[in-house]
C-alpha cells in the first residue's frame, strides 16, 4: 500500500521550532518531488515548501521564506520540514504530498500542483 505519513507536529510557543517528517511506504521517494502544504481553520490549503526529487531545487512561500527549510534523505525515504521562528499564523494542519517525475521539467523544478499521493496531515499549533 502506497502511503505518506507525516509526523512531528504538536504544540509549540511562538518563536519556537518544530521539524516535520514525511515518510513514504510502499514506494521510494527518489522518483518524486515533494510538497508541503498547510490548511489553517477556515482557510484554503496553501503550498508552503517543495523540493525536487534530487533535492537540487527547493521553493518556499513568501510567508515562510527565511524561517522554513525543506530537505530530504532519499536513503531514509523521508522528507523534512524544519520550521523556525514559528508564529500563531503558522497554526495549521500540515500535509506532505508526492508528485511522480514524468518530464525533465518536473525533475528540475518542484511545484504544488498535480500531486499524486497525499498524507493525512499533522497538526501544528503555535500558542503561548
Amino acid at each position: 500500500q502506497l502511503q505518506l505519513v507525516e509526523s512531528g507536529g504538536g504544540l509549540v510557543q511562538p518563536g519556537g521550532s518544530l521539524r516535520l517528517s514525511c515518510a513514504a511506504s510502499g514506494f521510494t521517494l527518489d522518483s518524486y518531488n515533494i510538497g508541503w502544504f498547510r490548511q489553517a481553520p477556515g482557510k484554503e490549503r496553501e503550498g508552503v515548501s517543495c523540493i525536487s526529487s534530487t533535492g537540487g531545487n527547493t521553493n518556499h512561500a513568501d510567508s515562510v521564506k527565511g524561517r522554513f527549510t525543506v530537505s530530504r534523505d532519499n536513503a531514509k525515504n523521508t522528507v523534512y520540514l524544519q520550521m523556525n521562528s514559528l508564529t500563531p499564523e503558522d497554526t495549521a494542519v500540515y500535509y506532505c504530498a508526492a508528485k511522480r517525475i514524468t518530464t525533465i521539467r518536473t525533475m528540475l523544478r518542484c511545484g504544488y500542483s498535480g500531486m499524486d499521493y497525499w498524507g493525512k496531515g499533522t497538526l501544528v499549533t503555535v500558542s503561548s
